[in-house]
C-alpha cells in the first residue's frame, strides 16, 4: 500500500486495484482527498479495475459523497473498470437516502 495522503485523521492509501480511505471525511479534507485520489487515478492504466473503499469513513457528510462521484468521474476518464465502492454504514445510508447507490457497485458490507 501506498501513503497518498495522511491529515486530519484522515488516511488515503492505495494498491494496484484499491483506494482506501480512513477516518473523519468533512468539508476542510474533502479538496485534499478528492484531489490526492484523483491524481493517483489518473496515473492508472487505462483498462485497470478498481475497488473504491470507503468502509472505514466514520462520520460522513455531503463531502464524502462529493468525493466519491468525483473518484468515479476520474475513474470513468481515465478507462478504469469500478468493480465495487465499500462503503461505511453512516456513508452507505447517506447515499441511499441521496438516490447514489443506484449508480454505483456497492458491495454488500457486513456491519457489527
Amino acid at each position: 500500500m501506498s501513503l497518498l495522503l495522511d491529515r486530519g485523521g484522515v488516511r488515503l492509501e492505495a494498491s494496484p486495484a484499491r483506494l482506501a480511505v480512513t477516518g473523519n471525511v468533512d468539508f476542510d479534507m474533502a479538496a485534499q482527498l478528492a484531489e490526492a485520489g484523483s491524481g493517483w487515478l489518473a496515473e492508472q492504466p487505462s483498462g485497470s479495475r478498481m475497488e473504491l473503499d470507503l468502509s472505514g469513513v466514520e462520520q460522513v457528510s455531503s463531502a464524502a459523497l462529493s468525493v466519491l462521484l468525483e473518484w468515479t468521474r476520474c475513474s470513468r476518464a481515465a478507462g478504469i473498470q469500478l468493480d465495487s465502492v465499500r462503503l461505511s454504514q453512516p456513508l452507505l445510508r447517506l447515499t441511499r437516502v441521496a438516490g447514489l447507490d443506484a449508480l454505483l457497485p456497492v458491495a454488500e458490507t457486513s456491519f457489527s
